[in-house]
């Protein structure tokens, strides 16, 4: 238990019966009145995100997420399996949790788990990845002077916008957030 004078960002809260993580909270002293926390909370589950407001020093039940660096090891048809890189013990993952994630998973890759009591709660990549190029149109000389992007698949099957002067085998950096070309990594 904590009180709403403890809240921080991405604290994870069991409030009813789920599970809400922090984004943001402000402490606020209105003129009359007691002082108030407002936050914004993002449900675990769903991706829900609400606004709410809790008086000063309330109780909330703060709920413990483990969070640990698994490797990717492969996907079986029905689940990701993710191996615990310091006991060895391996998780299945649904596609459901995995999500978007699957987009920038590579074989032996490293990612975070969050579980609460043994339940696995989300997934989370590093911020960026690096990808091969394995099809995307040839450029033409003189394409880098424009701002113009092409449609390019990468390794894991997903495709990303580039811009034109990118060529096939080349491996790009990836916002793993919004799937958006980083740049062009020198090999």
């Amino acid at each position: 238990m904590a009180t709403t004078n403890d809240l921080k960002n991405g604290m994870v809260l069991n409030l009813d019966g789920q599970l809400w993580q922090v984004i943001w909270f402000q402490h606020h002293k209105p003129g009359k009145g007691g002082a108030v926390v407002r936050s914004k909370l993002k449900n675990i589950e769903s991706g829900k995100t609400v606004d709410r407001t809790f008086n000063s020093d309330v109780k909330v039940d703060v709920a413990n997420v483990d969070k640990r660096t698994m490797q990717y090891l492969y996907n079986d048809g029905t689940s990701y399996v993710f191996m615990d890189t310091g006991t060895f013990d391996q998780t299945e993952i649904s596609p459901e949790i995995v999500g978007d994630a699957k987009n920038f998973l590579l074989e032996n890759q490293d990612a975070v788990v969050a579980t609460n009591d043994g339940r696995v709660l989300y997934l989370e990549l590093p911020a960026s990845v690096l990808l091969e190029v394995t099809y995307t149109e040839p450029g033409v000389v003189g394409d880098s002077a424009t701002g113009r992007t092409k449609p390019a698949t990468l390794e894991t099957g997903h495709e990303i916008q580039v811009p034109l002067f990118i060529t096939q085998g080349e491996k790009v950096k990836v916002d793993t957030r919004d799937s958006s070309y980083l740049g062009r990594v020198k090999s």
